[in-house]
């Protein structure tokens, strides 16, 4: 029985630490960006959205999972795709001009490669299904 229940705490924290690589990987990328003197004001703006951005779009998931109205699930779920992608967007294009040119590219490099990289790990853990739904199988 407690093997059991050791495999189910493991596997869980596995999917934990699949389910935000993401934020791993951007703020890992850190000391790689201040040792190879790549754009820092970039990093900052690309990395403070995208953190920011996933920070409230898992809070407007669980709430959205909380709610037994379709219309406001939906409406929460659009609001959050939609609502990140102008955030982000806004995040390279401020990095651009009030930086540098170079600046925007490490911002938009940044997010382009957190989101490869949440959209690919969201395929595999959730399986192509929504959030806290069982497979028909």
């Amino acid at each position: 029985m407690s093997d059991a229940i050791n495999r189910t705490e493991l596997h869980r924290a596995n999917v934990t630490i699949l389910r935000y690589l993401d934020v791993c990987l951007v703020l890992l990328t850190a000391p790689f960006v201040v040792a190879a003197s790549m754009p820092l004001a970039g990093y900052a703006i690309g990395a403070s959205a995208w953190l920011l951005t996933r920070l409230g779009a898992e809070a407007l998931h669980a709430r959205a999972q909380r709610s037994r109205d379709v219309r406001v699930r939906s409406g929460l779920m659009v609001g959050v795709m939609m609502g990140r992608v102008w955030i982000v967007a806004l995040a390279v294009i401020l990095a651009r001009y009030v930086a540098s040119k170079d600046d925007g590219v490490m911002a938009a490099v940044l997010v382009l490669a957190a989101f490869t990289v949440y959209l690919m790990l969201t395929l595999l853990t959730r399986g192509g299904r929504p959030a806290g739904k069982p497979s028909a199988s």
